[in-house]
């Protein structure tokens, strides 16, 4: 039973995830690439059940360790410190922050795919990357809710994705298994699985403004696990990448 999440990255998606996860009553051990020190705040905020440390240590640290990082910087997660750790993949290519990345650019592997053979040695899950920060805080719901949502999990391990399924319940999500690494292009930037479906309607003639705070203060809607199923059954393999241009909050 998983009691410790490593956190490597701490920005909008790992301090929704770290809420979630004290609020659970998990212990989380929060890490960024600028040092322990610039986590105080964010440590202070969430209490006694969270503490800060270098990446390396939150890595060993971690029963499950979530990798929350920008695509660019999956190389640089610590291969070595993460072996024999289940890690979440969070991580989302967008090729105007991430610059091209010429092996995802071919369509030949997937983003999972290409950092699980960074880290040969972990069991990677894709999963808690295709809610918007907001969302994914205020969504989650005890299990039974009738406006709960699901999630998509991918993984090429059976056990480590059993392992990702429970975290989820616990900390507020179903999920929805679809298949293998290979398979989870289909909820990636750009597909209709994606950030989109949790946030509803957007309001019809909305300006770039209205648009952003509608963004910032909307509810969301419940997506459920058949609706993600359809979602995903209905995504189709196009251009490799997502588009800031595309995201609600970019108005």
């Amino acid at each position: 039973m998983t009691q410790t999440i490593g956190f490597i990255g701490s920005g909008m998606i790992g301090g929704a995830l770290a809420r979630l996860a004290v609020a659970a009553g998990l212990n989380v051990v929060m890490s960024n690439s600028r040092g322990p020190e610039t986590l105080a705040d964010l440590v202070a905020e969430l209490g006694e059940h969270a503490r800060a440390a270098g990446r390396e240590e939150a890595a060993q640290a971690g029963d499950l360790v979530v990798a929350t990082v920008p695509m660019s910087a999956y190389d640089q997660l610590p291969a070595e410190a993460l072996a024999g750790r289940t890690v979440i993949d969070t991580l989302n290519y967008y090729p105007e922050r991430d610059g091209r990345i010429a092996e995802l650019d071919g369509g030949d592997i997937t983003s999972s795919e290409l950092l699980q053979r960074h880290l040969t040695g972990s069991r990677v899950v894709k999963t808690l990357h295709n809610m918007d920060w907001i969302r994914l805080y205020s969504r989650a719901r005890p299990a039974g809710a009738p406006d709960r949502s699901a999630l998509p999990v991918a993984g090429d391990d059976p056990a480590a994705k059993a392992e990702m399924v429970r975290l989820l319940d616990v900390l507020g999500y179903d999920a929805v298994d679809i298949g293998t690494l290979a398979d989870s292009w289909r909820c990636e930037p750009g597909t209709p699985v994606y950030v989109w479906p949790y946030l509803g309607e957007r309001p019809e003639g909305a300006t770039k403004e209205e648009s952003q705070r509608w963004f910032r203060e909307g509810p969301g809607e419940p997506v459920p696990a058949d609706r993600v199923k359809e979602l995903i059954d209905a995504a189709v393999r196009g251009p490799v990448g997502g588009s800031f241009a595309a995201l609600p909050f970019w108005g």
